[in-house]
């Protein structure tokens, strides 16, 4: 596919000239750096964890090579004049965007890996050129150079990455939302594997239904699986000012606290982790939890008690009145402490002493309330159908 010319971002003016001893320094250790911000990159930016091995791992390797080796020409320059639009490095930094569009990696993981790199590469290299002898000005007019030269190469790989997006990304993306609509919409297996491979899509292993506000999405996919899936849609249940994003996932209780751990800071309600093709029963635990009202990081599998007893809030008001009705005739003061002592004394499974610290009373003033209990309920107290009964009631 033909491509447009990659224009300069930004016009550099800066003349650095490096004494030839200097660059050659430099250059002598341009592996050196370049593998460091490979790596760096890799711990600092979750995107692109997974993202140098293959075919795609050695593109962006030699893409960060080029990028310094191209630097150190410009910086050796003695007439100041600008790269030429179609400069090796400029070029490859445009195509290295476009690689990442096709990857699904996000123009935001873009840039992060852009910050993480200049920042390790200009460590490095001021190392080695003030260990070469570089001056106090000439070390500004090179840090100068190397911001003005980052901005010219992100600036390209943005403008690539636009590109891509914005002629197969479209289409994949398309594909992408439908492939989301008949997840969340339940549709036959089939038909969800056809749009699986319509988007090229790989199934991950299960899937993870994470809500969270809109205006924190954006942050969230830099520290997530390129593959994560955004349904656009109007959705049933779905929080006002919300998103829903399908996170893939491994299953594993490791893989859960990786994602857990990607989203600190954020106000995401992350639902349970299940097999892909049931990515729906995920999201509608994940919205029946966001109805509990817990801020901040919510795991839905750390409230499922709370889930279940609110799973039919009518039928658990009628069950607490079909087991405190034997309470009713009391005075509305001793029925409140005796609900009170009946469900500490469940929950406590008996154990007296246990029962007057959680209410705060002596535990001859429990033995006392129980042996109301008992009078009221009778043998109802020793029946398994009704402590289930009484403590899914009074939980």
């Amino acid at each position: 596919m033909a491509t447009e010319p990659v224009r300069s971002a930004t016009q550099m003016q800066t003349v650095v000239g490096l004494d030839p001893q200097v660059a050659e320094a430099l250059r002598s250790r341009l592996v050196e750096v370049a593998d460091r911000v490979v790596l760096t990159i890799i711990d600092e930016v979750p995107s692109y964890a997974g993202a140098f091995s293959g075919r795609m791992g050695e593109v962006i390797r030699n893409a960060v090579q080029l990028a310094l080796g191209g630097f150190l020409t410009l910086a050796t320059r003695q007439d100041g004049k600008a790269p030429p639009p179609k400069a090796p490095a400029i070029e490859g930094a445009y195509q290295l965007g476009r690689g990442e569009a096709r990857s699904g990696r996000t123009v935001e993981a873009l840039l992060a890996a852009y910050r993480v790199g200049a920042r390790t590469s200009w460590r490095d290299m001021a190392d080695a050129a003030v260990e070469a002898g570089i001056g106090a000005e000439q070390l500004a007019r090179f840090a100068e150079l190397v911001f003005a030269y980052i901005d010219e190469l992100s600036a390209a790989s943005v403008a690539g990455h636009t590109d891509e997006l914005e002629s197969s990304g479209r289409v994949r993306q398309r594909n992408l939302e439908r492939l989301a609509r008949a997840l969340l919409t339940g549709a036959p297996a089939d038909a969800v594997n056809a749009a699986a491979e319509r988007a090229d899509w790989e199934p991950p292993g299960a899937l993870t239904a994470v809500l969270l506000p809109e205006s924190q999405v954006s942050h969230a996919l830099t520290a997530l699986d390129p593959r994560t899936l955004q349904p656009t849609d109007d959705l049933a249940g779905l929080p006002e000012g919300h998103a829903l994003l399908l996170v893939p996932s491994t299953g594993s209780a490791t893989a859960r606290r990786t994602l857990l751990r990607a989203l600190r800071g954020t106000d995401a309600v992350v639902g349970p982790s299940t097999a892909w093709l049931e990515a729906s029963a995920s999201y509608r635990r994940a919205v029946r939890c966001a109805t509990l009202g817990v801020e901040g990081l919510v795991d839905s599998d750390d409230h499922l008690a709370a889930l279940v007893l609110a799973a039919d809030a009518d039928a658990r008001a009628d069950l607490r009145a079909r087991v405190l009705a034997p309470l009713a005739d009391l005075r509305p003061s001793t029925a409140e402490k005796l609900t009170d002592t009946l469900r500490s004394w469940l929950l406590h499974h008996g154990r007296r002493d246990a029962v007057a610290e959680e209410l705060f009373v002596h535990a001859q003033t429990v033995r006392y309330r129980v042996g109301q209990l008992r009078e009221v309920y009778g043998d109802r107290l020793e029946d398994p159908a009704f402590v289930l009964d009484a403590t899914l009631a009074l939980a």
